[in-house]
């Protein structure tokens, strides 16, 4: 059987991948930078115009760079809706599309709401009022220990300014992104996972994506997906079936 070849959408950067090496063990995997982001140019050079397009763009431009014919495509946090959205641009080589942070949406108003405002708020004070310790010790917290302090350092070390850091998240939390619309209308085979004890993700969020798609294959995870052995392992598993079936 041939190697998978799996497309991991980031929300801000490849750092937040930690288990890209391990994936890289059984299959082909890329990721990137958003534009921004790193060495990652501004498509136009206007920072007031960076939107999730930007980031479906770059993924598919990986994608072409590649010359993949099929692949899976996978994001964690906010990074899910930028996979979406890049399965929904050319659904044909996708084979399948996993999610760590699993939800319909990103809204978060509601009593079932999939992403707590409270938390964002707070996270968007501190990165705008302590930059520094919003990469190293906010990023560390909110993923439970799945970005340690090293790679948040890195990460530091390779985002854009504050204002433009600032505006970038921003963008995150308040653009509508019905995620749940797309995966229906896409009807490819899933993985969604909850990451347990999430201070930003609901479980009612989580809930409610796995009420929608039962036929979905399902896990629970103790750290965020993107630095979760739990959810390589899921993965593997994941990819390994469909393709022994296709």
């Amino acid at each position: 059987m041939a190697k998978p070849c799996i497309l991991l959408c980031p929300q801000f950067t490849e750092l937040e991948w930690p288990i890209a090496p391990t994936l890289s063990e059984w299959a082909d995997v890329a990721t990137f930078d958003v534009p921004g982001v790193g060495e990652e140019p501004i498509p136009g050079g206007d920072p007031s115009k960076l939107d999730r397009e930007m980031a479906v763009q770059r993924a598919l431009q990986e994608v072409e760079r590649r010359g993949w014919d099929s692949y899976f495509v996978v994001g964690d946090a906010f990074g899910a809706a930028t996979a979406a959205r890049v399965a929904r641009a050319d659904p044909e080589p996708v084979v399948g599309i996993a999610l760590g942070h699993a939800a319909l949406s990103l809204n978060m108003d509601g009593e079932r709401a999939p992403v707590n405002r409270e938390v964002c708020a707070a996270m968007t004070q501190l990165l705008r009022t302590d930059y520094d310790s919003f990469v190293r010790f906010g990023i560390t917290q909110f993923t439970r220990g799945g970005i340690d302090e090293d790679t948040s350092q890195q990460m530091v070390d390779r985002f854009p300014e504050n204002e433009l850091a600032a505006g970038v998240w921003e963008m995150l939390l308040h653009e509508e992104e019905p995620i749940g619309e797309i995966l229906r209308e896409l009807d490819k085979p899933m993985l969604l996972a909850k990451h347990e004890g999430c201070l930003v993700f609901s479980p009612e969020g989580y809930e409610d994506v796995a009420a929608t798609f039962p036929q979905a294959r399902k896990a629970v995870v103790a750290k965020t997906s993107g630095g979760s052995e739990e959810f390589a392992a899921e993965l593997r598993d994941f990819c390994e079936e469909l393709l022994a079936d296709a």
